[in-house]
């Protein structure tokens, strides 16, 4: 049986950006999805795209299809986008949404339909033999097994999906399951206890998102994953657009010390995310004992290293690091007065519990990551490439726009002490804290 692929959105918006696709000879007459797949080389190209943009996508490809039709080789799941396998004989396939668009419509015999788009569709199915309508489907979640299974291993990533997850639970009144990290996983149970957390991909799904931070102009996404906010970008994944519901969390231990402190994270996922201006964090560490506070550095490694960067917890700071569980450093952030760190998964974390983040960040816009009113950036500056839809791939060790010059990652170097400790006054202010050296007994 052969695979064959076709867009909600007319191919061409998508394959006119691709250097490589220009070299596609499209036919004479109006493109339509008929002439779209008689074209083999269309075919393979979307097919690359897809399958090189997630593990889980080429398996979903051959992967046996679970839904039931009633009709003999006519099967029908939403796993990983809308597949229909077509069995041998003269059957016309129409497939739209329930607005009234048709984005297919044409004859198949023994083939795959697979769908570019992995996102939340409200798709329509009709297959016809000859005249007659022999089957109709219009996607609906409600009540149905639903799985969302994240790839992803980074902490910021998942705690930025799992609110859109519990809403779509909560909208379709879907049996959702649930696969992240094994180390997120007590954290994610206690604050969201209504989701089903599974350890595979197994089991006969209705429909199966695998939400991801995809970098792609062909539709697999939404919304490009240099275009938009990282959790609208999830929740759009579902078919949400808008929501403000975060969790409530409710620490399972006291706080590692009765005085008043801040926690601090120096690193990210790469050395270049972190602050780069030379000894900044030595100096807000000061400057926050100076006013009193206990400062805990929360990272898991004390010292973080690659080709090109060192970072190493500030000398300052008590050493809080370590491999410790999610559910410790959460218990920690919640207690905090404030945390200090970077577009990073302890930010998230610290979001997600409610405790007040100053981020120190310029590779990126301000609305990409959650909403915090202490964000720090040099606006003087070149920023925001992670951001940025003309970027193409961002590469570990490599600046985006001026790399090996004497700007290479200046958003994260010219970011000043003076900035922070500016942002940091405006938080105390803001959130009517007392400085401890101000506090009387």
């Amino acid at each position: 049986m052969k695979t064959y692929f076709f867009c909600a959105r007319d191919v061409r918006d998508y394959l006119q950006v691709f250097p490589q696709a220009k070299t596609l000879k499209f036919p004479p007459d109006e493109f339509n999805p008929t002439a779209f797949m008689s074209i083999e080389r269309i075919q393979n190209f979307l097919r690359d795209e897809i399958v090189g943009c997630h593990p889980n996508y080429i398996d979903a490809l051959n992967a046996p299809i679970v839904g039931e039709t009633g009709i003999d080789g006519l099967r029908l799941d939403f796993n990983f986008g809308l597949r229909l396998d077509v069995p041998r004989g003269n059957f016309r396939v129409k497939i739209g949404e329930v607005g009234g668009q048709t984005f297919l419509d044409a004859k198949f015999s023994d083939v795959r339909l697979v769908s570019v788009e992995k996102f939340f569709i409200r798709w329509t199915v009709e297959v016809f033999s000859g005249d007659e309508k022999i089957f109709a489907h219009e996607f609906d979640l409600d009540g149905q097994d639903v799985l969302i299974d994240s790839q992803s291993k980074a902490l910021g990533d998942n705690l930025s999906m799992l609110p859109a997850v519990d809403e779509l639970r909560r909208r379709h009144g879907c049996k959702v399951s649930l696969r992240v990290p094994e180390y997120l996983r007590e954290f994610a149970a206690h604050v969201y206890p209504e989701i089903n957390f599974v350890d595979t991909a197994d089991g006969d799904y209705y429909a199966t998102f695998s939400p991801n931070f995809i970098r792609s102009d062909v539709p697999i996404n939404p919304i490009d994953g240099r275009d938009g906010n990282i959790g609208k970008i999830f929740g759009v994944t579902f078919g949400i657009e808008n929501f403000t519901r975060k969790p409530t969390f409710k620490p399972t231990a006291p706080p590692v010390t009765t005085e008043p402190y801040v926690c601090i994270g120096v690193q990210a996922s790469i050395p270049e995310k972190s602050w780069l201006y030379p000894h900044g964090w030595d100096v807000v560490v000061e400057w926050l004992k100076s006013l009193g506070y206990k400062v805990f550095c929360i990272d898991r490694d004390k010292v973080q290293r690659d080709d090109k960067f060192s970072v190493t917890a500030p000398e300052g700071a008590e050493d809080f690091t370590g491999d410790f569980s999610i559910m410790h450093r959460a218990n920690m952030l919640y207690h905090a007065e404030f945390f200090v760190g970077l577009s990073s998964g302890l930010s998230w974390l610290a979001d997600a519990v409610n405790c007040p983040v100053v981020m120190i960040c310029g590779f990126s816009k301000d609305w990409f990551e959650f909403d915090t009113p202490w964000r720090v950036t040099n606006r003087l500056v070149c920023t925001g490439c992670l951001s940025d839809i003309r970027v193409g791939t961002f590469l570990k060790g490599v600046c985006a726009r001026h790399d090996g010059t004497p700007r290479e990652f200046e958003c994260q170097k010219k970011i000043s002490p003076r900035q922070v400790i500016d942002t940091i006054e405006r938080l105390i202010v803001e959130r009517n804290l007392i400085p401890p050296v101000m506090r009387t007994n």
